[in-house]
């Protein structure tokens, strides 16, 4: 692959990132009063979906600081090095706790769904976590797959 693919999968990194560190900044915050005025009996209801929000902002964010380097690697010509397994395999963990917090993060969802009767916000839930899943899965074919093609080259290497 040549640069200029790796450069253009570099920025589309970035450009993905983006919009979440813009939702994180600017949506979250009303979500949560809105939360609080949707329970004001519940005092801790602001705080419970910062928490939940901005606890799968973080290992999303680490996902793609994989994937940069997951491309740096590939730029560098070593994309079948160890390297690039154990970034596949950070990406693979990374998803998977976005996908657990978010199951756990469910009776949240259908609590406002309940009070706000808007069951699209479930589906949200669903969505995100069903993304999560794939991410996870195809992050663990891949690195199956690397590690795989690694162990045949070094057989190979040791043969000639």
């Amino acid at each position: 692959m040549n640069r200029v693919s790796t450069l253009f999968l570099k920025i589309a990194v970035l450009f993905i990132g983006m919009p979440i560190l813009a939702l994180c900044i600017f949506v979250v915050p009303h979500i949560a009063s809105y939360a609080g005025g949707l329970y004001p009996t519940v005092s801790y209801m602001n705080i419970l979906v910062f928490i939940v929000l901005y606890g799968a902002a973080i290992p999303f964010y680490m996902a793609l600081f994989q994937a940069f380097k997951l491309l740096s690697f590939i730029d560098k010509n070593k994309a079948f090095s160890d390297l690039s397994v154990r970034a596949l395999k950070h990406i693979k963990i990374c998803a998977t706790i976005i996908c657990i917090w978010y199951i756990a993060a469910l009776p949240l969802f259908y609590g406002f769904a309940d009070k706000d009767d808007a069951p699209g916000v479930i589906i949200i839930g669903l969505i995100i976590i069903f993304a999560s899943m794939v991410i996870a899965v195809f992050a663990a074919v891949l690195q199956k797959l690397l590690k795989e093609a690694i162990d045949i080259k070094s057989e190979n290497d040791l043969t000639v």
